[in-house]
């Protein structure tokens, strides 16, 4: 398996634009959370979620083959487990079975609650600081705001035996000390 510094490297071989590298980061500090809280391996998630987007460069105007190629880039640098995750996290267009095991949901609604918690903490005049589940959830009913977050993938939390706001409240936690490392301070 690919050390930390190994998969940073690899990332940064990638022509990501500077807001998807801090979607990786935000993504990987979710999964190392969920891994954590459910006692799941910690360096697996993290790695899982800092690479899931790792073919972005090559699928953003393809995105039935997004995933896909990120799991065959990673082949025989992650275990099977975490191929499968990326795969699945754009299962419903890239054709890969739907998620199953704990790691493709904590995957999905992991690094799907981060444009959320991105968008909200940009439009606050405090950024991460002090930013609440309470106020996430507000930002859920207003689906103009932040668009392109889909709230049922967010809700996917609930297969791992989290309640919502609890999830949440992992994902602030999770991303709050990463935040000036991905813009998210004031």
């Amino acid at each position: 398996m690919l050390t930390r510094a190994d998969a940073w490297a690899l990332l940064q071989t990638r022509a990501l634009e500077p807001n998807q590298i801090h979607h990786a980061l935000e993504s990987e500090a979710v999964l190392r959370g969920l891994a954590a809280r459910l006692g799941e391996d910690v360096e697996l998630w993290g790695l899982t979620g800092l690479l899931h987007d790792v073919d972005f460069d090559v699928t953003a105007d393809d995105p039935a083959r997004h995933g896909a190629v990120g799991a065959d880039l990673l082949a025989e640098q992650l275990p099977a487990s975490a191929l499968q995750a990326i795969r699945a996290h754009n299962h419903e267009l890239n054709g890969a079975p739907p998620p199953a095991a704990p790691l493709d949901w904590a995957l999905r609604c992991g690094e799907t609650v981060t444009g959320l918690v991105s968008a909200t903490a940009l439009i606050r005049p405090t950024g991460m600081e002090g930013l609440k589940p309470k106020s996430l959830k507000k930002k859920m009913k207003d689906k103009r705001f932040a668009a392109n977050v889909r709230r049922d993938v967010v809700r996917e939390c609930e297969q791992l035996g989290l309640e919502l706001g609890e999830f949440l409240q992992l994902a602030i936690d999770a991303i709050a000390p990463i935040a000036a490392d991905v813009g998210l301070s004031k």
